[in-house]
């Protein structure tokens, strides 16, 4: 199931860098332009320190492109032996017995939990928006909201574990809102992160988040359908071919009838 896990997610992986390259590395290109415009008009000496992107940066634009779909890969990788951990304890203990179904939702809970729930509160930026001088701090702030919505998940699974002998809406109801609200309280607590420079285009910023969460939308769908694919035909018993188990009986038969006492 390791195994499986890993193939399925550097698979996954590859179709989810597919998509970002055609949706996502336009995007990318414009906001460099926009990154390196903006530093030539305010320091034309200092054009080309810290912010070359293209072809005389350490790693130039061409690379970068190139290293999309490696980049992708190894998260496919990481991912799918993380998930087929967590599958293999899932089997039989919660969720959907079939293994497909339980693959399907497992990857959809999964992204919701770790993609959507802390990218509402903290959207991916595209380049030239956010300051260097902050990383840390959004990255933890980005980390916790990972953490918030894991454990909201957790606590709506017990909550529908323990309300299994009530009614179904009832059920779905409790899980629903427990889950809501650790997720809620997170998004307003926690302080918001706006650092989005005056004049920067809209569309491109909205356009380059679309296409961060539909790359992420993407890789879970493709693993999740994969994975619970190739789950269920490993499932399936193995049938016997008719024309040797007929040979077996027969042999088995004539040696009955061989040692049978007269």
């Amino acid at each position: 199931m390791l195994v499986r896990g890993l193939l399925v997610g550097l698979l996954a992986g590859l179709v989810a860098g597919g998509f970002a390259f055609v949706f996502g590395e336009p995007r990318v290109d414009s906001a460099i332009a926009l990154e390196e415009a903006a530093a030539a008009r305010a320091a034309p000496a200092e054009a080309h320190e810290g912010h070359d992107h293209g072809e005389g940066a350490e790693v130039s634009r061409p690379v970068q492109k190139a290293g999309l779909f490696l980049a992708t890969g190894l998260y496919g990788l990481a991912v799918g032996g993380v998930f087929a951990l967590v599958f293999a304890g899932l089997r039989g203990r919660v969720g959907p017995r079939s293994d497909g179904r339980l693959a399907l939702a497992s990857a959809g809970t999964a992204f919701v939990a770790v993609i959507l729930v802390p990218f509402v509160k903290y959207p991916a930026n595209p380049p030239a928006v956010g300051d260097p001088a902050t990383i840390g701090n959004r990255t933890l702030l980005y980390v916790v909201m990972v953490l918030v919505g894991l454990a909201a998940v957790a606590i709506a699974v017990a909550t529908a574990r323990r309300a299994s002998s009530a009614d179904p809406w009832v059920r779905w109801v409790s899980a629903m809102g427990s889950f809501l609200v650790p997720v809620v309280a997170a998004w307003v607590l926690l302080p918001p992160v706006n650092e989005v420079p005056a004049g920067f285009p809209a569309t491109l910023l909205w356009e380059f988040r679309l296409a961060s969460l539909g790359t992420q939308l993407v890789f879970w769908a493709a693993f999740g359908v994969l994975f619970g694919w190739v789950s269920d035909r490993a499932a399936r018993p193995v049938q016997a071919d008719p024309a040797r188990t007929a040979g077996t009986a027969r042999t088995g038969g004539a040696a009955g009838a061989a040692v049978e006492p007269g």
